[in-house]
């Protein structure tokens, strides 16, 4: 079938909407009519080649949509149901059989590099090029994306499906990381290094498990303002002064739990320093350059203090379970992650990006 694109062919360069052709979904696979779809730093990443994805690519890996028809091995969906996609993984090797899919030993080849795990692509340009395909085992920067059965995840009727793409990766990491790897406690004391949409999704999650003070640390002051907006106890602008010594202001016994978005050493330093006994540092932040490529982290701090440092993929949530529970909350009103996004339609994906990067739109969502 013919469907509209946005196709990434340069490392860095614009993406350029166009008409491919896709093909039908295999015995395993679901076809679905995207209608909203997020923008994240992992399909900029991508796009630039700091990611193996093979180009010309249609990236995007947070969509939603309507299934169109699925795979004759298919059951756990069927036609006019409404899913979100996340990440697949290949079922088989020792992670999957423990059920921590986000650890899965194929996770790069099956999600990142852009093909099938039999190598195949399943887009084509008008002449007949091969484009990469299946992204995190979708590629979603499409009016029609193929999925695999086990990345497509079923949600209720009645949520705004436009808005529920990015529950599928940055909403899931920030949210999962406090409510399903760190299992954060009612009357915890929590922190987010940055305030993206993963930090700010953090703070949804710190809210919904009960934590009594949530600090989060960001230059920008809107951040800071949307982040008291969402849940936050505390906002720090660690410009203002030494970053612990602030923390400590706010909690002289230390943190609990923090999580780091930043990827950048001298901020996780200061989240060592800061932490309670025992307290647990999530990491998810991607470096930006080598000099923060590697971790340096005070061995003495930990040792006595017992702090545990830890990276964290997709929250360590696992989709078919978080994601549902993540759009009952936004439903009940207790998950309000719609304040952190702005909507565009599909052929302004380089607008979005731009106001993405700049800090103007915490998450952008584009619109089919």
């Amino acid at each position: 079938m013919q469907v509209t694109a946005a196709v990434s062919r340069e490392a860095g360069a614009d993406f350029s909407v166009e008409k491919l052709e896709l093909e039908d979904p295999r015995d395993n696979e679901v076809l679905v009519r995207i209608v909203g779809v997020g923008v994240c730093h992992t399909d900029i990443a991508a796009r630039d080649q700091a990611l193996p994805t093979g180009l010309p690519a249609v990236l995007g890996h947070e969509g939603a949509g309507v299934v169109e028809k699925v795979g004759a091995a298919v059951t756990s969906v069927k036609a006019g149901d409404h899913v979100v996609l996340s990440y697949t993984f290949c079922e088989q090797c020792a992670p999957c059989e423990h059920d921590h899919h986000n650890y899965c030993q194929q996770f790069v080849p099956l999600n990142m590099v852009g093909v099938r795990a039999d190598g195949t692509k399943a887009y084509k340009s008008a002449d007949g090029e091969a484009v990469s395909s299946h992204f995190f085992g979708q590629s979603s920067f499409s009016s029609y994306a193929l999925a695999s059965e086990n990345n497509v995840v079923k949600v209720r009727n009645d949520a705004p499906l436009e808005l529920l793409g990015p529950l599928g990766c940055g909403i899931q990491t920030g949210a999962g990381t406090f409510m399903r790897s760190m299992a954060c406690e009612a009357g915890s004391a929590v922190a987010v290094t940055g305030g993206g949409a993963v930090g700010l999704a953090a703070v949804l999650g710190a809210v919904a498990q009960g934590c009594s003070t949530i600090i989060v640390v960001e230059p920008h002051a809107n951040r800071r303002e949307l982040a008291l907006e969402v849940g936050a106890t505390h906002v720090i602008d660690p410009f203002a002064g030494d970053v612990t010594e602030q923390i400590r202001a706010i909690v002289p016994n230390g943190l609990n739990y923090a999580l780091d978005t930043t990827a950048k050493n001298v901020v996780i330093s200061a989240l060592v320093s800061s932490m309670a006994a025992g307290g647990v540092i999530g990491a998810v932040g991607v470096p930006a350059s080598e000099d923060d490529a590697v971790i340096k982290l005070d061995v003495m701090t930990l040792l006595t203090v017992g702090v545990q440092f830890k990276g964290i993929c997709e929250g360590d949530a696992d989709p078919a379970e978080f994601i549902p529970v993540m759009v009952d909350l936004f439903m009940e009103g207790r998950f309000p992650f719609d304040k952190l996004c702005n909507f565009y339609e599909f052929d302004q994906i380089n607008a979005a990006v731009a106001d993405q990067h700049s800090g103007k739109s915490i998450k952008a969502i584009l619109k089919l």
